[in-house]
């Protein structure tokens, strides 16, 4: 940690999606080492700041979209580059769900929207030092009959995804990640441009969107007697927001252009063990009581596009920086609950269910 302090302080650091859950956590981070950080938020009639606003004096705020390139082009001129500045992509739309429910805004703003972020540096002549490109572990999708051969499997036979794992996308949003990974990296090819992409397993904390899982499992646990839940036999690799910023922050400064990194917990639950997990540290914390859960087939993704098993090996990122989750899941889980019990106010227009317990 103290290294990154060091690498960072002074640093130009321009962060887009900056006031979303990821982005919030990676800009206060950056602030704290006293970082240059230049914040792309998507402009809105109110102008609100929902998750940096306690900061907008110690950093400088660019509005607009990464679907128009004007105003991703005159907030890259502000940049004025330098061999130190950092480009983190983290502005995406990036709900599985939603990537069925909104598929051309989807491809508008992960695909376009990288796109015209990439074309911008090239096109203002600034010099960067790196391009941190936010993937996702949804982009392995599940194991390709004809590619299991590529694939690292435990002793008992449990899947193992690294940098070197075939992609197979299952959704929308995982397709058009993939795009951007790979634009990325035509960017490095044809121009130079210093790009790294990191894949992270399943992030969660406080801020975010309550339509994840923790989120929505936790929410209902504190407003209902029932929760209403999809598909729970998928497997899924679970990584605290505080780990996975300091993931970009090693990556984007000690990354080599060009090159993929992994990272998340190292382990796998199914998603009743999460569940199971949640309820237990809220009943123990005295935040709510025995819950029933409900299966509802409205939450279960589309035909067979479910990803059955997510588990990382993040190894090549721990070499290169020594990185490693340090916050348990018991810890991130007590961490989150608490600040979802503090912040109804904040959240509870952005749910997917109903005031009234389900049926």
């Amino acid at each position: 940690m103290d290294e990154l302090a060091r690498e960072y302080r002074g640093r130009t650091c321009f962060v887009t999606g900056a006031d979303g859950f990821i982005g919030s956590h990676l800009v206060e981070q950056l602030i704290a080492f006293g970082a240059d950080v230049r914040a792309f938020v998507r402009a809105t009639s109110s102008g609100e700041l929902r998750n940096i606003g306690h900061l907008r004096s110690r950093l400088r705020i660019h509005r607009g979209n990464l679907t128009d390139k004007t105003s991703v082009d005159a907030a890259v001129r502000e940049l004025r580059g330098g061999d130190r500045t950092i480009v983190f992509h983290l502005g995406a739309q990036a709900h599985v769900g939603e990537s069925w429910e909104r598929p051309y805004d989807t491809i508008a703003s992960n695909i376009l929207g990288t796109l015209n972020l990439l074309q911008a540096i090239v096109d203002s002549g600034i010099v960067i030092y790196k391009f941190d490109m936010a993937g996702t572990s949804e982009e392995y999708g599940n194991v390709h009959p004809e590619m299991k051969d590529y694939y690292r499997y435990a002793p008992d036979g449990s899947l193992i995804l690294n940098e070197n794992s075939p992609v197979n996308p299952k959704s929308i949003y995982a397709t058009s990640k993939i795009a951007g990974d790979f634009l990325t990296m035509n960017y490095a090819d044809a121009y130079g441009l210093p790009g790294v992409t990191t894949r992270m397993f399943n992030n969660y904390g406080p801020r975010q969107n309550p339509r994840y899982v923790t989120g929505t499992v936790i929410t209902q646990a504190l407003s209902r007697p029932a929760i209403e839940i999809g598909y729970t036999r998928a497997k899924r690799d679970f990584c605290y927001v505080a780990d996975g910023v300091l993931g970009h922050l090693s990556v984007a400064l000690l990354g080599n252009p060009g090159e993929v990194y992994v990272y998340g917990q190292g382990h796998n639950v199914t998603i009743k063990e999460w569940i199971d997990l949640i309820l237990e540290v809220g009943r123990r914390e005295g935040y709510w009581a025995e819950k029933e859960i409900v299966a509802e087939k409205r939450r279960f993704r589309p035909g067979t596009s479910d990803v059955e098993e997510l588990r990382v090996d993040y190894d090549k990122l721990n070499a290169l920086s020594r990185w490693r989750p340090r916050v348990s899941w018991e810890e991130g889980i007590s961490r989150t609950i608490r600040w979802y019990a503090e912040h109804r106010d904040v959240w509870i227009g952005r749910v997917d269910w109903q005031d009234e317990p389900p049926r």
